[in-house]
């Protein structure tokens, strides 16, 4: 037990260092804003870009692999729906509810998969990446489009999924496995320098997203949101490698990813789409601090 919890203990800390730093005032809004922004489209894209292009997978045996990613936000959708009637939520309500039970934290699982699972836990990772966000992503912009007015152009989300700096830096590093030669070692350095960046400053940003007071408004939505996300669903997901047969690892890095809380950026688009942006920013603080419970008890059991 000691092992997992000293293992993920410097993630939450490096959360709650972050929060403390807005509260604060030590650090800014503003500076808050643009650690998320190069972080998103600079940072991370280079972690995924390193790890993809180096990686020693053979892509065409990963078929099961890339299933089972695909299939882990269809097994939230269909929770969602089977819990919704019980809840009672209103169009905006359900899409928050939905957004908060499917979406997962990139930060955090990429985070979890370097400090507590074996080296290539990363790698495999970048892949699940890769098929989960264009899919989840999908979902949601449904969800939105049936539940509630706000303006949805299917050719601008379509574009917006392409554009993906984390899709955009999966593909690059896939060709860059697979073409006969490398890139300079100069270039390497800074890409790996880039990505080592990415954890630290990644999770920081997390933490002062934080916004600890709105979880004076929480209520039996954030405990079944949380219900689905962090319990139910890795459990499915762990049943499902089980039956199948999936070797540990690959089955440990799902699990894992489908027990993360969900992502800050859900907060966004319940803005700019008709969601109930604050039962949104609920549901993201709630989730993330359970996570620091669950997330830890979850490796312990797939390790």
């Amino acid at each position: 037990m000691y092992p997992v919890f000293a293992a993920i203990f410097p993630v939450f800390i490096l959360l709650m260092l972050g929060n403390v730093a807005r509260r604060s005032a030590f650090l800014d809004e503003h500076f808050w804003v643009q650690a998320e922004k190069v972080t998103y489209y600079i940072l991370f894209p280079a972690l995924l870009v390193e790890h993809l292009a180096k990686a020693e997978v053979d892509f065409a045996s990963a078929g099961w692999l890339l299933l089972l990613a695909g299939a882990v936000p269809l097994l939230a959708s269909l929770l969602c729906f089977l819990f919704a009637p019980w809840l009672r939520l209103n169009g905006a309500d359900f899409t928050s509810f939905f957004q908060g039970s499917i979406r997962f934290n990139t930060y955090i699982g990429l985070a979890v998969m370097a400090v507590a699972l074996p080296a290539p836990a990363l790698t495999l990772a970048a892949i699940i990446v890769a098929v989960m966000i264009p899919l989840v992503n999908l979902l949601c912009i449904a969800v939105f489009a049936r539940y509630t007015h706000g303006q949805v152009r299917p050719v601008a989300i379509l574009l917006s999924i392409v554009r993906n700096p984390l899709i955009m830096a999966s593909v690059i590093g896939i060709i860059l496995n697979v073409l006969p030669f490398s890139l300079p070692d100069m270039w390497w350095s800074v890409v790996v320098k880039l990505g080592q960046m990415a954890l630290p400053l990644g999770l920081l940003a997390v933490g002062a997203g934080l916004r600890l007071q709105a979880l004076r408004e929480s209520g039996k939505t954030l405990l079944w949101a949380a219900l689905i996300k962090l319990v139910l669903l890795p459990a499915l997901v762990f049943v499902l490698c089980s039956l199948l047969h999936i070797p540990s690892l690959e089955r440990a890095v799902l699990v894992m990813f489908a027990a993360l809380p969900t992502a800050s950026s859900a907060y966004i688009l319940a803005r700019q789409l008709g969601g109930n942006a604050a039962m949104m920013a609920v549901l993201i603080t709630g989730e993330t601090l359970l996570s620091m419970m669950s997330l830890p008890l979850v490796l312990l059991a797939v390790s």
